[in-house]
């Protein structure tokens, strides 16, 4: 299928569908390829039991929930926060050690659609979703590698915006980051234990030309609004992880 022809079908209930070019089975009966592609962004079909689905365009998030894991994926609360933290632009270049299943990875690459994103890790298996995320989602500026960055970071030095570290001994990865970022880069530690923290922070303090900017959760709670009825959801995304932020002086 071309990106023109994919389409995204949406129930009166949110539940998604995105259209691979073959008939859609869903919860409530079958939807058929002709029928999704003859509609249009706008246009509303039915399924044999005459539910109705509204058809839309994809955005890059539709699609990114859809993605394969084999591993926990970074939420997007702590992602964004990472991107507004560090003032992201379109134009770095990222490296990113811990690939997991490509979350982190795809989101980046999708932000820095002028800029480039190396994504490194050790495990085959990872590297093969990441692969099949990354074509999923039409990235072209991803590059995979099998290599363990506590060796060091295989780029040139002082090349790189922002490194992040989804690992669990950050502090082995500090001086291969430092060597590889501009100064004035960010490295991003993302550990879920209190224990890693403190170890990934003295290594920070023990690193001259490294300046630790502050330690951090996200917490995020949905509120259920039914007209004049207002309260917090029993089940909200709390804690995931600790985001550490570093910068290169």
């Amino acid at each position: 299928m071309t990106k023109d022809s994919e389409k995204l079908l949406i129930d009166a209930e949110g539940y998604k569908y995105i259209f691979k070019g073959n008939d859609l089975h869903t919860k409530d009966g079958l939807l058929t390829k002709e029928a999704i592609a003859a509609a249009k962004p706008g246009d509303v079909i039915a399924t044999n039991k005459n539910v109705s689905f509204h058809v839309l365009e994809p955005s890059f998030l539709d699609k990114y929930w859809k993605i394969k894991r084999n591993a926990q994926i970074i939420p997007l609360k702590d992602l964004g926060f990472i991107a507004a933290e560090v003032g992201l632009c379109s134009d770095w270049i990222i490296a990113e050690a811990g690939s997991g299943s490509g979350g982190a990875c795809c989101f980046f690459a999708h932000l820095c659609s002028a800029g480039k994103m190396y994504t490194f890790d050790i495990r085959e298996d990872y590297l093969k979703i990441v692969s099949e995320n990354v074509a999923f989602l039409d990235l072209k500026n991803v590059e995979l590698k099998k290599h363990n960055i506590y060796e060091g970071i295989p780029l040139a030095p002082e090349s790189v915006n922002m490194v992040l570290l989804d690992l669990p001994e950050p502090w082995l990865g500090v001086d291969p980051a430092f060597a590889a970022l501009k100064h004035g880069g960010y490295l991003v530690s993302y550990s879920p234990s209190v224990p890693q923290v403190m170890d990934f922070v003295n290594k920070i303090r023990e690193t001259p030309g490294f300046l630790y900017l502050k330690t951090c959760e996200i917490a995020e709670k949905e509120w259920d609004v039914l007209g004049r009825k207002v309260r917090p959801r029993s089940q909200s995304i709390g804690h995931s992880g600790f985001l550490t932020f570093v910068r290169k002086l």
